[in-house]
């Protein structure tokens, strides 16, 4: 049993690693005017990551321009990621 949620508790820490990898390319990808968001994989990424990033973005609204929402998405997974990893050492 504690070997099945170690397992767990460890592709849960792996897809957060990825997925937070997926945002900060998206968030340089944004960087660059030329981008086409409507093709692949662009519009793959935007999709994948705009279901999590626009929870954050309803109650961080751009300022000056600028979207912070990006930032707070990642560090609220970074916390998350942590907790999983500190989880699964309590396990082992």
């Amino acid at each position: 049993m504690n070997y099945l949620l170690i397992r767990l508790n460890g592709l849960i820490a792996t897809f957060i690693y990825f997925y937070s990898i997926l945002i900060v390319l998206r968030i340089f990808m944004s960087w660059l005017p030329s981008i086409n968001w409507d093709a692949q994989p662009m519009k793959a990424i935007r999709l994948f990551t705009d279901v999590y990033l626009d929870l954050f973005r309803r109650f961080i609204p751009p300022i000056g321009g600028l979207d912070f929402s990006p930032i707070v998405a990642l560090l609220f997974l970074s916390v998350l990621q942590e907790l999983f990893v500190h989880v699964t050492g309590m396990l082992s």
